[in-house]
């Protein structure tokens, strides 16, 4: 209801302006529908310019990334337009510098000065395995090889005892290790060799980014950093405006 009295008002603002513009310039009397039929075309753009959401920057890739990235063996996923990578308005009070998931909604902020945040999408943990409170960054790994856990291994393996960091890797480009104090929680933020996952809550409890998003983020965030995540349930409440899209 609201997004529809909003239209409703901007629209009628931009018929009473052009309304005025011709008649302040001595143009001819135009009929009202033509003027309705006119700003209604002009709308979509109007909203696209106002209430699009900003992408951020690409990732800044190493030469090893783009190598190891142009020959991935899994298939690249189209991954839905609102899970790619975006700058956000940012209501909440965390500090510059945090990370917070919200797990039910599958986003994932860096939060930014000045209310503002990159959203990246991710998959999360389904509810039972999914980590949630308060952690740090305790360690940060570029294609870091991957170590089942015992439970990993009882429920999904066999796997090897450590598999190689690289495309193939379930940890994708880039490791996150979330620490309390100054033990491993063996929870991680990190990349994926299974982007069409990006948005869903999957068996892993760990959460998970588009290889070109984690090396983004990896950029940009410090050790020691706090990481926030959201039990399910604990909605973050950051509006997205992204369905105003033109």
């Amino acid at each position: 209801m609201f997004r529809i009295a909003l239209f409703s008002a901007r629209f009628g603002q931009h018929l009473r302006l052009l309304g005025v513009l011709l008649s302040a310039i001595g143009g001819p009397v135009v009929p009202r529908y033509l003027l309705v039929l006119f700003v209604a075309a002009l709308l979509p753009l109007g909203g696209c310019m106002q209430t699009t959401l900003s992408p951020s920057t690409d990732a800044s890739m190493t030469a090893r990334d783009r190598q190891l990235l142009a020959h991935t063996p899994y298939a690249q996923a189209n991954v839905p337009e609102q899970y790619l990578r975006h700058i956000v308005d940012y209501p909440r009070k965390e500090q510059p510098g945090t990370i917070l998931v919200d797990t039910d909604a599958r986003y994932l902020y860096y939060v930014l000065p000045d209310g503002k945040a990159i959203r990246y999408g991710v998959a999360v943990g389904e509810e039972a395995m999914a980590f949630s409170g308060v952690a740090r960054v305790g360690r940060l790994a570029e294609w870091p090889d991957w170590v089942p856990t015992p439970e990993i291994q009882a429920r999904l393996g066999p796997y090897p005892a450590r598999v190689p960091g690289g495309p193939a890797n379930p940890l994708g480009a880039r490791g996150i290790y979330l620490y309390v104090g100054n033990k491993d929680t063996l929870y991680r933020i990190h990349g994926t060799n299974q982007p069409e996952y990006i948005g869903q809550a999957i068996s892993s409890g760990c959460i998970r980014m588009r290889n070109e998003d984690v090396i983004d983020l990896f950029d940009r965030v410090k050790l020691n950093a706090t990481v926030v995540v959201l039990p399910p349930g604990q909605n973050a409440q950051i509006e997205s405006r992204s369905s105003w899209r033109g």
